[in-house]
């Protein structure tokens, strides 16, 4: 099966640099909505056969244009909602968000032990995330539907792609950005195994939908 994993358009939070995983977090900026609608319309030809959300207001909101224009329902998924940010959370400065970033990308080169403060582990997530993926691959082999998306956040799709897509790795996905509406499309399941198709960390619709000035700590260049 093929596996969209889009990041949600852009929140308040994003614009100001905060670390801001809690729930049920922000709706969408303006230009998050633009965003949205601009990555449905990308995807009009794609075979998308259904169609989930994280847990996250901001996820529900993304995915809803991409439901009308393939006529799907947005299931909400538990399991693809943000990396907690614990004691982090809402928190702007630099070296909080360099931790943050450490840390999860530790998880992705395989250092599950390692806690963010106050917040999960890596087992906690991979556990979680893992068991969404699965739910995910096991309805689309039932229904024999070509592709699944499912609209989650940035650091979150990053770390569970950088370590379970078997030709990248936690290098790779600390290099590489994804900005608000970026997609990592997969393909394979998890028996298999999920092989990287393309990595767009840009914006869908081109940069005419970013925004250079949001201290965005999953996008705009930010490393751990």
């Amino acid at each position: 099966m093929k596996l969209l994993l889009i990041r949600h358009g852009q929140t308040p939070g994003n614009v100001l640099g905060q670390l801001d995983t809690a729930h049920p977090g922000p709706g969408l900026t303006e230009l998050g909505v633009r965003q949205a609608e601009a990555m449905a319309r990308s995807l009009a030809h794609e075979p998308i056969g259904a169609l989930y959300s994280s847990t996250l207001v901001r996820t529900r909101m993304t995915a809803a244009p991409l439901g009308r224009l393939h006529n799907l329902d947005v299931k909400v998924l538990e399991g693809v909602q943000e990396i907690e940010a614990g004691a982090l959370e809402m928190l702007t400065d630099h070296e909080s968000i360099r931790r943050y970033l450490g840390t999860v990308f530790s998880w992705a080169a395989g250092e599950l032990d390692r806690r963010m403060p106050a917040g999960p582990d890596g087992h906690e997530f991979f556990g979680r995330f893992d068991a969404a993926i699965a739910q995910v691959a096991e309805r689309a082999a039932d229904r024999e539907e070509a592709a699944a998306a499912v609209v989650s956040h940035g650091a979150a799709i990053r770390t569970w792609a950088g370590s379970r897509a078997r030709d990248v790795d936690h290098e790779f996905a600390a290099r590489h950005i994804l900005a608000n509406t970026g997609i990592v499309a997969l393909e394979g399941d998890p028996d298999s195994g999920w092989k990287l198709i393309h990595w767009d960390g840009s914006p869908v619709g081109g940069l005419a939908l970013a925004d250079p000035t949001a201290e965005d700590p999953a996008g705009r260049g930010a490393r751990p």
